[in-house]
C-alpha cells in the first residue's frame, strides 16, 4: 500500500505538490456574444449510446444471443472513394452499445485483373519498418504502382522481429512458420484469394546421412532441430532463435561445403550465397561434428492443406468467418476489444476485403474477435482471417490524383509501428492524361478541428460569411496524378461563391456543389452552409509546452443556434496574444501551431471571428510549487465521491477535497 492510501481505518496524509506549469488565473467570461447556458448551444448534450440487446433468449440460443449483442449498433458516418481501378476505400463510424467504432476497409476486385495483392516486406525477414515505408519502397513490377497496403502477420516482437506465420513471395518461400502457426491467406496462382494452411518440409544431408530441416529463416528453431538462414534473414541475432537452449551450434555452408563451425549462433548480415545452419540440443550435436570442407546439401518445400501453392501468402491467426458463418470466440483467448486488422474473401475468392478497426481511443474502443467476424461477414467476406492487431494495425492508401501514400486509420500507439510484413495492393500505371478532378476540403475529415471525444470534424460544413479552402487533384483514368489547372464554380451561387484559388465563401443557409472543371472533365464536392454562427470554441482550453523546443496545436470550431458545428478556417480567425512570448501559425491542415519564443512564461490567446470570441491559455515550462503540506490534517475531511460523468466517455473521479474552497494562482 503506497503513501496517501487509507487502509484498515487509518488515514495517511502526504505532502502535496502542484505542477503549476506557469499557469494563469482562470479566464474571465468572454465579453463578446456567444452561446450562454440558457441557449440551445449551451445545453448541448452528447448522444447516449443505444441500449444493448437485452431481449430474452430461449433455450439453445446463447450463441445466437452473443452474436446479436456483438452485431448491435448503428452506422453514424460513412465516406468512400476510389483508390485505383478495382480498389475502393470506405471509412465509417459505428455507435455500439456503450462504445464507438471507427473502421477503414479496402474492397479489392481481384477477379477484374487490374488490382493485384503482393507479399510486402523489406526483403529481410527480421527487418521491421512502418507500413507506409514498406509500401513506398515496394517494387510493384513494370508498368504498375503500389496503391495501398495493410500490416499482416503476428511477429516475434520482443526478440528477432520475424513473422510467426509462413511467407511466400512470387511463389518462393520467404520464411517457414513457427510450430502451429500454419494458418495463412494466399492469393494465386491465378487471381483468386483463399484461406489455407501452409506447412514446411525439408531435409539436410550431412556426412552422416540425411535428417530433417526444421525451419527456414524462421523466428525460432524447434527443440532438437536445425534451421537454415540465408541473406534474406537480415541482421537479427540468430542466438535469439534457439530460446536460450544448450547446447547450440552454427555451421556456415557455401557452394555445398562447410566453411566454418562455431559453438554460438552469430549475428549480422549473411553473405549472398551462404547458408547458415543453426542447431539446438540434438541438432547442435550434429552440426558440432562437422568440419570445414564437409559436404552439406539442403532440400525443402512448402505444401498446402489443399490446392496448389499460392503466388503470395502471409500468416494470420484466428478464423473469423468460415463458409459464410461468423465464428464465436467467446471464452477463448485474444477476444478482448482491441485494434484489429483482418482479411477476407468472397465465396469465389474474386473479391478481397482488408479491414482495420481503430481501438484504445475515445473515438473507437476496438473490436473483439467475435465482433470482427460479424463486421467482416457484413462487409461481404465468405471466409475471413484475423491478422496482427493492436499497435500494428495500419492501413495506407493513395488519394485520387496523388502519388503519396497516407495513413488512413488511427494507429493506437499514436504513430505507425514498425512491422516485418504486410499485404500490398498494386494497379497498372495510367496514361497521365487528365480525366477528372478529385475535389475535397483542404482539411481532412479525420483530423479537422472538433470538440468532444471523437476524432475528426465536419469540414464539409461552413458558416455564412466564413470560408472553406478546397483542393482539386487532377487524375487520369487510373486515379493516378495528372496535370491540369481547374476552373472553379458553384452550382448554387446564392448559397456561396468560390474564387479562382478554390476558396469557397458561404453566403446563405443551404447546400451546393462546388465544381472544378477543365474542358469536358471535372469533379465536385458538396458543401452545406449552416445557420449563422453564434459561438466558437477552441479544441483545447490550454496548450502546455514543456520547453522551448516543444510545440502545441489547437483549432477553432464554430456552433450555430441548433448546435450544429463546423471547423473554422485559420484565415477567418484573428488572434490576439503576446507576440514576444510565443508564435502562432497556420499549420496548413486547418489548425494552429504554437511555439515558445522564450522557453518559459504563460499567456493567453484570444480568437475572434464574426463578432464572437473564445480564449485559451498557453504555458511554457514546468515548475513545481507546494500547495499544501497537510500540517493541519485535522481540519481536512476525507470524502469519497461517486463517479461524476462530465460527458459521454469522459468519467472523472474526485477522491479528496477540502471543505473550504481554495483557488491557487502561480
Amino acid at each position: 500500500m503506497g503513501p496517501g492510501v487509507a487502509g484498515r481505518g487509518h488515514v495517511v496524509f502526504a505532502a502535496v505538490a502542484v505542477l503549476t506549469m506557469g499557469a494563469v488565473p482562470p479566464s474571465p467570461a468572454a465579453s463578446s456574444p456567444g452561446p450562454g447556458p440558457g441557449t440551445v448551444v449551451g445545453t448541448l448534450r452528447p448522444v447516449a449510446p443505444p441500449p444493448g440487446n437485452a431481449g430474452p433468449l430461449g433455450r439453445g440460443t446463447a450463441v445466437q444471443g452473443r452474436l446479436l449483442a456483438a452485431a448491435d449498433g448503428v452506422e453514424t458516418a460513412r465516406a468512400s472513394r476510389p483508390v485505383a481501378p478495382g480498389v475502393r476505400l470506405t471509412s465509417y463510424d459505428r455507435l455500439e452499445s456503450g462504445k464507438r467504432l471507427r473502421l477503414d476497409m479496402l474492397s479489392v476486385d481481384l477477379g477484374a485483373g487490374a488490382a493485384r495483392a503482393d507479399h510486402l516486406s523489406s526483403g529481410r525477414v527480421s527487418e521491421r519498418r512502418k507500413v507506409s515505408d514498406l509500401a513506398s519502397r515496394h517494387d510493384p513490377g513494370p508498368g504498375r504502382r503500389t496503391v495501398a497496403a495493410v500490416n499482416a502477420d503476428f511477429f516475434d516482437i520482443r526478440e528477432t522481429g520475424a513473422p510467426q506465420g509462413p511467407g511466400i513471395k512470387e511463389g518462393q518461400l520467404v520464411n517457414s512458420p513457427a510450430a502451429g502457426a500454419n494458418q495463412a491467406v494466399g492469393i494465386g496462382p491465378g487471381t483468386a484469394g483463399r484461406l489455407l494452411r501452409l506447412f514446411f518440409e525439408g531435409s539436410v544431408t550431412l556426412p552422416g546421412g540425411p535428417r530433417a530441416l526444421d525451419a527456414y529463416n524462421a523466428a525460432n528453431v524447434p527443440p532438437g532441430g536445425i534451421g537454415a538462414y540465408t541473406a534474406g534473414w537480415g541482421t537479427a541475432d540468430r542466438a535469439l532463435t534457439v530460446d536460450r537452449a544448450t547446447p547450440v551450434a552454427e555451421a556456415a555452408v557455401r557452394g555445398g561445403r562447410v566453411v566454418s563451425v562455431t559453438e554460438r549462433p552469430g549475428s549480422g548480415a549473411i553473405a549472398d550465397g551462404t547458408t547458415v545452419l543453426v542447431g539446438r540440443e540434438a541438432g547442435a550435436a550434429e552440426l558440432a561434428a562437422l568440419r570445414p570442407g564437409d559436404p552439406v546439401t539442403l532440400e525443402y518445400r512448402t505444401r498446402t492443406d489443399s490446392g496448389t501453392l499460392p503466388r503470395t501468402a502471409v500468416g494470420g491467426r484466428e478464423l473469423l468467418v468460415v463458409d459464410g458463418e461468423a465464428q464465436v470466440h467467446e471464452g477463448r483467448g485474444n477476444n478482448t476489444a482491441a485494434p484489429r486488422t483482418a482479411v477476407g474473401f468472397s465465396r469465389d475468392g474474386s473479391m478481397m476485403q482488408l479491414m482495420t478497426v481503430d481501438g484504445r481511443q475515445a473515438a473507437s474502443a476496438g473490436a473483439t474477435l467475435t465482433k470482427l467476424g460479424l463486421l467482416m461477414k457484413e462487409a461481404g467476406a465468405y471466409n475471413a482471417l484475423n491478422l496482427d492487431g493492436g499497435g500494428s494495425s495500419t492501413l495506407v492508401a493513395l488519394a485520387p490524383g496523388s502519388d503519396r501514400l497516407r495513413v488512413e486509420n488511427s494507429p493506437s500507439d499514436g504513430r505507425e509501428r514498425a512491422v516485418p510484413n504486410g499485404i500490398a495492393l498494386t494497379a497498372p500505371d495510367g496514361s497521365g492524361r487528365l480525366k477528372g478532378f478529385w475535389v475535397e476540403p483542404r482539411m481532412r475529415a479525420d483530423t479537422a478541428p472538433a470538440v468532444g471525444p471523437l476524432r475528426g470534424g465536419r469540414p464539409e460544413r461552413v458558416f455564412p460569411g466564413l470560408s472553406r479552402r478546397l483542393t482539386a487533384a487532377g487524375h487520369d483514368e487510373t486515379y493516378g496524378p495528372a496535370n491540369g489547372a481547374p476552373h472553379w464554380r458553384t452550382v448554387r451561387p446564392t448559397v456561396g461563391r468560390v474564387d479562382s484559388h478554390g476558396v469557397f465563401t458561404a453566403r446563405s443557409t443551404g447546400t451546393t456543389e462546388v465544381r472544378a472543371e477543365r474542358g469536358s472533365v471535372g469533379g465536385g464536392t458538396h458543401l452545406t452552409v449552416l445557420h449563422p454562427l453564434v459561438g466558437i470554441q477552441a479544441t483545447t482550453r490550454r496548450v502546455v509546452l514543456a520547453n522551448a523546443m516543444a510545440s502545441g496545436t489547437f483549432g477553432i470550431v464554430g456552433l450555430d443556434a441548433h448546435s450544429a458545428s463546423a471547423p473554422v478556417e485559420p484565415q477567418d480567425v484573428s488572434l490576439e496574444y503576446d507576440r514576444s512570448l510565443f508564435s502562432v501559425t497556420d499549420d496548413g491542415q486547418g489548425s494552429f501551431t504554437v511555439k515558445s519564443l522564450t522557453g518559459s512564461g504563460a499567456g493567453r490567446i484570444t480568437a475572434r471571428t464574426r463578432g464572437v470570441s473564445t480564449t485559451l491559455d498557453v504555458s511554457v515550462g514546468l515548475r513545481e510549487r507546494p500547495a499544501a503540506g497537510f500540517g493541519d490534517a485535522t481540519s481536512w475531511t476525507l470524502v469519497a465521491l461517486r463517479e461524476a460523468r462530465l460527458g459521454y466517455g469522459h468519467p472523472r473521479r474526485t477522491h479528496v477535497y477540502r471543505t473550504r474552497p481554495v483557488l491557487l494562482y502561480p
